[in-house]
């Protein structure tokens, strides 16, 4: 065997013998592009406190991977899919891993910021890539097998971000949760040279480049108004992102119906099953990046786990996602997508109403139950939806494919963090506010405990270090009463400081219960909506590409 595998997968005239071991590599690439943002919510507190980040910057860094990332997929999806799917991969493995490397040397917001981006840009690369060479790798029989091993590595990634991120982070800096991206990124580029085939569209079409960057313009205007409107206010930079995202969307529809080879026939949202399943696609990682984004807050700084602690706790929605993605393998061939995906939709409800009890008194038991429930939910509903939205493309088109499946868990996603986050904060502060009426708090410490859970902590730990301060003068004071009025002054600021960190920590409980009854009620709506768009069983068998792509001429 050659090391660099050079037979296209298409001139084979058999399935080829080592499509599992592709599959492992394409699941190890989809597996780092994953957890680096979900690693990134763990090491946020010491990236902050090293490098002096405001909220603001905070949120950039985060983001800062999300809009190239989503913006980007659909244009580099088509064009792997005319050159080649493979070199997309690895080309992207190469950017992911050298803007992995900045990252960890960078020292400002600025530099973080930046290097994420290209990370990004990386993602935007790789994740259409690992679902196009999927799809051309496996035989029609086995795609659906193959999607669901899939789905199940990126649950697997969102749990295991924060686990492995804890880990070093117990003797390592923050720059590691970088650094750990770069030997795996170069174990999958080798392991795509040697086992992953070439492969490419066996057409030779002009792409449509100016359909191509309307997509970029209005994906990444949305998203950017999806992350600057709720949580920073909409001020100019906001209403002006939302006026390019409605404008470029518009432009964009109008070139794609009537360009002849469009980089998207926008005419597939037309179909229930193609539309049903970007909708619960979308939905779906709403509702799971959400509850993420507040889930490992509330571990952290609630209940006190650090890093590690908080990362192990996250495993039982990653061992349910394998056990749902074994389930939706074995029922959507009898009962039907419609029933798993909706099954899963309702189970992802349940699991927010169950976490819409959190108070408190809440310990991490309560929460095993919300994760479990999630974990299945996804593992049922995701791997029928891609495996549809897969299907619906001619094998010509199976980048812009996996872009389109991809765009939607994005948006999704980036929804998810920007509604929900920002219910959380408002609900947070607004419980503080009561929780603290009547404490002769500053109104400057106030504010700032407001800010997030992090905050409040702090604001409560510096008015402990006040009172330790005032108890260690009255001990040394010579006054018999200077002493016990010092005395007196230190326990009531220690009896504000443990207020304090009660009012936080019920806020936030109080404020997880809240946002969890919101994303519950957004997932119930959507949960209708996908059934009745989805098909029945008698009618949902995909196309085949050969004759998708006989309807789409035809609709030209």
């Amino acid at each position: 065997m050659r090391f660099v595998r050079t037979e296209p997968v298409e001139t084979m005239g058999r399935p080829y013998a080592h499509r599992w071991w592709a599959l492992l590599v394409l699941c190890l690439s989809l597996l780092i592009i994953v957890m680096a943002n979900t690693a990134l919510t763990v090491a946020a507190p010491d990236m902050t406190q090293d490098l002096g980040l405001s909220s603001a910057d905070l949120q950039w860094v985060i983001d800062g991977y999300t809009v190239p990332y989503a913006a980007l997929m659909l244009l580099l999806g088509a064009i792997g899919d005319k050159y080649s799917r493979r070199g997309a991969l690895v080309l992207g493995l190469v950017v992911f891993g050298g803007g992995a490397v900045a990252g960890s040397l960078v020292g400002s917001a600025t530099g973080v910021i930046a290097a994420r981006a290209v990370m990004g840009v990386g993602a935007a690369l790789i994740m259409p890539a690992t679902l196009s060479l999927l799809a051309a790798t496996f035989p029609r029989a086995e795609r659906a097998k193959a999607i669901t091993l899939w789905t199940a590595t990126a649950g697997l990634a969102i749990a295991a971000g924060p686990l492995v991120a804890g880990a070093l982070l117990e003797k390592h800096g923050w720059a590691w949760t970088f650094l750990i991206n770069v030997p795996i990124a170069a174990l999958a580029i080798v392991g795509a040279l040697v086992l992953v085939p070439p492969s490419k569209a066996g057409h030779q079409d002009r792409i449509d480049y100016v359909g191509g960057l309307l997509s970029v313009v209005w994906i990444a205007a949305l998203v950017y108004m999806i992350i600057e409107g709720p949580h920073f206010g909409w001020d100019v930079k906001a209403v002006t992102a939302a006026v390019a995202a409605g404008l470029g969307l518009v432009l964009f529809v109008v070139w794609e119906l009537r360009h002849p080879r469009p980089v998207l026939d926008v005419r597939r949202f037309t179909q229930r099953r193609f539309a049903g399943s970007n909708l619960a696609v979308a939905l779906f990682f709403l509702a799971v990046f959400g509850a993420f984004y507040y889930l490992t807050q509330h571990l952290q700084f609630v209940l006190g786990y650090d890093a590690l602690d908080t990362g192990l706790r996250m495993l039982p929605l990653a061992g349910a996602v394998f056990v749902g993605s074994a389930l939706t393998g074995y029922l959507t061939p009898r009962i039907g997508m419609r029933i798993t995906v909706t099954a899963g939709m309702v189970g992802g409800t349940a699991a927010l109403v169950l976490l819409s009890q959190v108070n408190s008194q809440s310990s991490y038991g309560d929460f095993v139950a919300p994760l479990v429930i999630l974990g299945l939910a996804i593992g049922l509903a995701l791997s029928p939806c891609t495996d549809a939205i897969m299907g619906a493309f001619p094998e010509a088109q199976l980048g812009v494919g996996g872009a389109v499946n991809d765009t939607s868990l994005e948006l999704g996603g980036s929804l998810g963090i920007a509604i929900l986050g920002s219910l959380l904060s408002t609900s947070y502060a607004a419980h503080l506010t009561d929780a603290t009426r009547g404490s002769k708090l500053p109104g400057d410490a106030l504010s700032q405990a407001q800010d997030s859970v992090g905050a409040g902590y702090q604001v409560a730990q510096g008015i402990g270090a006040q009172a330790r301060q005032l108890a260690a003068q009255a001990s040394g004071a010579t006054k018999p009463e200077q002493a016990a009025e010092l005395k007196t002054q230190a326990t009531q600021l220690a009896q504000g400081a443990r207020q304090m960190a009660d009012a936080v920590g019920s806020s936030f409980s109080d404020a997880v219960a809240h946002t969890s009854l919101i994303g519950a009620m957004i997932l119930g709506v959507g949960t209708v909506l996908v059934a009745a768009l989805l098909p029945g069983k008698e009618s949902a068998a995909p196309a085949e590409p050969a004759e998708l792509a006989e309807l789409t001429s035809a609709g030209r």
